[in-house]
């Protein structure tokens, strides 16, 4: 679907001593056009502010127009923050994939949990996923033109009726063609393959892989790398769907196959080029490969060695950071989704060795989405209340004190189960569910201390204790893609 027309970009935040503060900006205002040019996102903002000379149209909020010249250097960022990324609308999704998460949640949540994006921009700048079946000509050339690589590619498949199958639509099958232009314009992509068991696994895997390898070679392979991913599936999903859930057998076979095709990837390209999501090893109850596995860590963001890096930076931050004792005493609960409890135990068994410090951890899983196995970042309000609420009294361990609640002194809330509402408004950030964390906190009876990093967790549990039952949390940045 096009995106409708162009609104004026509305400014949300000023920074501090820049250009645009000296100006005398103010969150409210909208910047109408850069030199006669009405932006339609952020990546027009920044092409047109890449000039010595700009004259801006901007709309203040009492709707008066003003036209503002500007003389600075090329590369001198204004300091604007806008509320949106696109200036001209969301291009939502024209498929209907069956493991499509946004499909498979309960109705009448916040609208914006259901917008089904497939945009090339938020690919572009953000990293999010998108399948290339709604690209009109005019974006086919816009990517080409303003070079915008690497995007992120859901294939899933290359074969055209399997692809086709699991998007629900006939334009799915022209992927092969697809990268190929990709190739032909020296541009790039992230590609990323749902496995769902009995459609796309198996010699249909093989096969995926291997087209993919093929776009690996020359000098700008137009494939720079492969996540493979199982499918994730809640108790929300359509009741007419064929998918099935990933058993422990199927992730151990995949795990096998994947591993001897990076094998001959090393061979040919001195690279693994495809990895597996960490969600294989924990489904499969293996250990996560070593922190040399994952290179440069290419599909991070596709939980691809998330674990690893997430182990490897606590222990960073607890040689910056971990004194050897903590006054006054306090016990602090860690919530997290059940599938990294045996991943993190090593980091609560380290935060222990401090004098005067007890931290428990909360391993969930999700009632909410009717999963047996939870990343941390799916967890729900409900999810905590049941899990945590209603939790027995446990005996004081080595370091803790007396504590009127069962949770301890805080709850240790990790950033990435929470985003902003439909408001954008840091005070109304929401799980999942709808639920806020203040009310979460009011019904746990235990402050929250939100935690979004290793430093931030040491910090949290070395810290000042909070005195209020809710501590303010900043929005997360970016777009959400559940891994």
């Amino acid at each position: 679907m096009a995106a409708s027309a162009i609104h004026p970009a509305r400014i949300t935040r000023v920074m501090p001593d820049s250009i645009a503060d000296e100006i005398g900006f103010e969150p409210g205002d909208a910047l109408v056009a850069i030199n006669g040019q009405k932006p339609r996102d952020l990546i027009d903002y920044r092409f047109l502010c890449a000039d010595e000379d700009l004259t801006l149209e901007v709309l203040d909020t009492r709707g008066k127009t003003h036209h503002v010249d500007i003389e600075k250097e090329i590369d001198d960022d204004l300091g604007l923050e806008f509320d949106t990324a696109l200036f001209d609308g969301l291009m939502q999704c024209n498929n209907a994939c069956p493991f499509c998460f946004i499909d498979q949640q309960p109705p009448g949540k916040r609208g914006t949990l259901y917008l089904k994006d497939d945009d090339y921009r938020l690919s572009f700048l953000y990293g999010s996923y998108l399948t290339l079946t709604n690209l009109l000509p005019q974006e086919w050339e816009r990517i080409a033109q303003m070079r915008l690589s690497p995007l992120y590619v859901s294939v899933h498949a290359t074969e055209a009726e399997v692809r086709s199958r699991l998007l629900k639509n006939q334009r799915a099958g022209q992927i092969l063609d697809q990268l190929a232009w990709f190739r032909d314009q020296r541009l790039q992509i992230h590609a990323q393959v749902v496995v769902c068991p009995g459609i796309n696994d198996g010699d249909h895997l093989d096969t995926t892989l291997r087209d993919l390898a093929q776009f690996h070679e020359g000098e700008v392979p137009a494939v720079a790398s492969t996540a493979v991913v199982p499918v994730g599936l809640t108790r929300f999903r359509p009741a007419d769907d064929e998918l099935t859930p990933v058993t422990q057998a199927q992730a151990q076979q995949v795990i096998a196959q994947v591993q001897a095709f990076q094998q001959d990837c090393q061979r040919r390209f001195g690279t693994n080029f495809v990895w597996l999501a960490d969600e294989w090893f924990l489904i499969a109850q293996q250990e996560v490969p070593e922190e040399s596995h994952y290179e440069d860590y290419p599909q991070l963001g596709n939980g691809v060695g998330s674990i690893r890096q997430f182990l490897k930076d606590f222990q960073q931050s607890a040689e910056d950071y971990l004194p050897e004792a903590v006054s006054p005493p306090r016990t602090l609960t860690w919530v997290v989704g059940n599938a990294v409890e045996h991943a993190f135990q090593p980091i609560v068994d380290r935060l222990n060795t401090v004098q005067g410090l007890t931290v428990r951890l909360a391993a969930l899983a999700s009632d909410y989405w009717g999963r047996d196995m939870t990343v941390t970042g799916l967890l729900t309000g409900h999810d905590l209340l049941l899990g945590l609420q209603d939790s027995p009294d446990q005996p004081p361990r080595r370091n803790e004190p007396s504590n009127h609640s069962p949770l301890g002194d805080a709850l240790l809330l990790p950033t990435v189960m929470l985003k902003p509402s439909d408001s954008g408004q840091a005070k109304d950030t929401l799980f999942l569910d709808d639920l806020s964390v203040a009310e979460i906190s009011q019904r746990l009876g235990c402050p929250v201390i939100p935690v979004d990093d290793t430093d931030a967790l040491v910090q949290a549990c070395c810290g000042e204790l909070p005195a209020h039952s809710f501590a303010d949390l900043q929005p997360a940045v970016g777009y959400w893609t559940p891994s």
